[in-house]
């Protein structure tokens, strides 16, 4: 039997998994992120276990995805000053001579989405992922999006809402997307977190303003047919009709999208898009070889 390894490589934690080369997976292991000589021990150890044909990874970043780059593979500027300027992709070719894809995160879950999840009727879809950070990725014709880097759709400039007054917390643009709507953000301009703000409406209204801001930008560029909204804040479902109404309105008719219920929708797989799309890396790979 084909095994396929994958690392869907969050800020917070490592999944790993191994599947056959049907994508089901035979076994898979959770990891805490801490510094890259403890987390890539741990993911030596759950590797080292199988005979892998080939590896696909979905990393948080930026990174660097640029082959002709002489730090392609590499964790670049992320703000876990641990893995700054890490050499990821390096560290696992020493220790398996195997085929091996390369992208972020959100790029993988938007994979993932586009063929086993939410988008599988679908040529094209953007994932975003809205909790610790603010972060997108988009699937066209079937290929992640990249070109010179990767996108950062977390770090879109947005109007700031009549009603805030919170300055943002992005250490670099201060009241860009992630600054204003992620979930510190939240935290920091209420005391609270979000799941304990389950009943104010006004804190999820402002909310669903900036999401759909930036999904009315997303869809004036990429034009996706679906888009796919997951992560720890998008656990307060009453997010979605509230950013359905005000993508509607911001858009105002300019442009024709699909019904906005099977428009703007959560993850069909849950909390295994990004794990699942690491696995068609992987699967990718192995089959252009």
């Amino acid at each position: 039997m084909t095994l396929l390894g994958a690392i869907e490589a969050g800020g917070t934690k490592f999944v790993c998994a191994v599947s056959d080369d049907q994508l089901t997976i035979q076994e898979r292991v959770t990891i805490p992120t801490t510094t890259p000589e403890e987390t890539m021990k741990q993911v030596f150890a759950f590797f080292d276990r199988f005979e892998i044909a080939a590896i696909g990874v979905g990393s948080f970043g930026p990174i660097d995805i640029n082959t002709e780059s002489p730090t392609y593979g590499y964790i670049t500027t992320t703000p876990k000053t641990a893995w700054e300027n890490f050499d990821f992709l390096s560290s696992l070719k020493t220790r398996y001579d195997v085929p091996m894809g390369w992208t972020t995160d959100v790029n993988a879950a938007a994979l993932g989405e586009l063929e086993k999840g939410a988008a599988k009727e679908n040529h094209s879809c953007v994932y975003l992922t809205v909790g610790t950070g603010i972060g997108g990725g988009a699937v066209v014709n079937g290929q992640p999006l990249e070109g010179f880097g990767h996108p950062e759709m977390g770090h879109l400039l947005v109007r700031t809402h009549p009603d805030d007054s919170f300055e943002g917390l992005c250490p670099y643009h201060g009241n860009c997307l992630e600054g204003l709507a992620s979930g510190p953000a939240i935290e920091k301009r209420y005391g609270k977190k979000g799941h304990e703000l389950g009943d104010r409406n006004d804190v999820w209204e402002m909310e669903a303003d900036y999401l759909a801001q930036a999904l009315v930008s997303y869809a004036l560029v990429l034009s996706p047919e679906k888009f796919i909204l997951g992560g720890g804040v998008m656990k307060q479902q009453q997010l979605f009709p509230m950013i359905r109404e005000k993508f509607t309105e911001k858009m105002a008719g300019y442009v024709a999208v699909p019904e906005m219920n099977s428009y703007i929708v959560p993850p069909g797989l849950g909390d295994d898009a990004g794990i699942t799309g690491s696995l068609i890396l992987a699967q990718r790979e192995l089959n252009v070889k």
